[in-house]
């Protein structure tokens, strides 16, 4: 059996709800990552704090607490790229033996379908979860050269290079957290995957509640508002 001959398996509502899938998970990273200048992301809201502490840090003498700042996310970056590869591996095993999940399936849904369909299912989840490790990674090592520009810093706060070096390392922050959070939507997405084991519908309405959850996360949190509160309010000093 070729691979079309699988993929013609799937229902029409099942091509329907992946599609779904694949264009939300694009379209609210693509918002998040470039919001309208009136209503910022708090992605977008927290660079902005990132270029502070780079030119602040340009300022300090001791930058023990700036390096153990870079520390904590780089941990951050391994914690979540070391649980994506369990997860991936969980999931690679299932797809060599679907017979249990098969069962529960068909309990749930009273309805008998192909093991391959299953299996092919099984396989989206595993293309988020392998997105999510390969950001994880890349973060993780964009960390690493942010900490290395970070050192990089001249003493004097007035020194040629300063800012030029302070900028860099706040670049390359962005980046490193900008893979962060691309990975950490492909968590997500892969999770809401896991629903289209119920069937398409299920996928749809898993989809659905991602996408509410990451909007809301993004533009409607208490986060965002501490943040436009603290861009907003008068400088007490």
């Amino acid at each position: 059996m070729t691979l079309v001959d699988r993929l013609a398996l799937l229902s029409p509502l099942d091509t329907f709800a992946a599609t779904v899938l694949l264009l939300a998970w694009f379209l609210i990273g693509w918002i998040v990552e470039h919001p309208p200048a009136s209503r910022p992301s708090v992605s977008m809201l927290m660079d902005s704090y990132r270029e502070e502490w780079l030119l602040a840090a340009l300022e300090r003498d001791n930058r023990i607490f700036d390096a153990q700042i870079v520390v904590s996310l780089r941990q951050g970056t391994a914690f979540f790229a070391s649980t994506s590869l369990f997860a991936l591996g969980a999931v690679l095993a299932l797809i060599g033996n679907t017979d249990p999940l098969e069962g529960v399936a068909r309990e749930l849904t009273a309805k008998s379908v192909p093991l391959i369909v299953y299996q092919i299912k099984l396989i989206a989840v595993v293309f988020f979860l392998t997105h999510a490790f390969l950001r994880f990674a890349w973060s993780n090592r964009m960390f690493g050269y942010a900490s290395v520009m970070l050192a990089a810093l001249p003493n004097d706060p007035k020194a040629k290079h300063g800012k030029l070096r302070a900028r860099q390392a706040c670049e390359l922050n962005k980046r490193s957290t900008l893979n962060f959070n691309r990975g950490m939507r492909s968590i997500y997405f892969a999770l809401a995957t896991i629903a289209w084991l119920l069937g398409p519908v299920a996928l749809l309405i898993s989809t659905a509640f991602t996408l509410v959850f990451l909007w809301e996360r993004e533009f409607m949190s208490g986060a965002r508002r501490a943040l436009l509160e603290s861009e907003m309010a008068d400088d007490p000093l």
